[in-house]
């Protein structure tokens, strides 16, 4: 249900380029008239708050010195999140410059940072656009993404 209300709001508020300027309390409002449940609610919007938090992090400095050629072994927790399939689209868009070692570490902190048992490839396409949205710098990457899901939307990418 978290990820259903990211995916709202980043449908309504980012993607639209709607008014971003939008009171919480209006907010939580609005997700409650939309059918979404207050816990749930509280839960996206503290997410959204970490990921905007991530950008201050001092852990970005840790991360962008690590080689480009080293390679990212997965945790126990973020292996049982991100499955293989998961994993190898992580990897191909590492590959392709779509996202940088920073921007990967951030897509896995909010992966892992979501409450949800269910959590597939589809959803992880959206957290990248999340993170490379709310990521000066990324404008180009995240156009390239968005490209990609709607490519692969018309069945040209396998």
């Amino acid at each position: 249900m978290m990820m259903d209300i990211l995916m709202y709001l980043f449908e309504t508020y980012i993607h639209s380029d709607a008014e971003l300027q939008v009171d919480q309390d209006e907010l939580e409002e609005e997700l409650v008239r939309a059918g979404f449940h207050q816990q749930d609610i509280y839960k996206a919007l503290q997410w959204l708050e970490d990921l905007a938090a991530l950008q201050q992090s001092d852990a970005q400095s840790a991360i962008s010195t690590s080689a480009a050629t080293s390679t990212r072994i997965y945790t126990a927790k973020e292996m049982e999140r991100l499955d293989i399939e998961c994993r190898g689209f992580l990897l191909f868009l590492e590959q392709i410059k779509v996202l940088t070692t920073e921007t990967r570490e951030m897509v896995i902190d909010r992966v892992v940072g979501l409450e949800t048992n269910e959590f597939e490839l589809d959803d992880l396409k959206w957290i990248i656009l999340m993170v490379l949205f709310n990521v000066p710098g990324n404008e180009n990457a995240y156009t390239l993404m968005e490209e990609l899901l709607y490519t692969k939307e018309q069945g040209i990418l396998h």
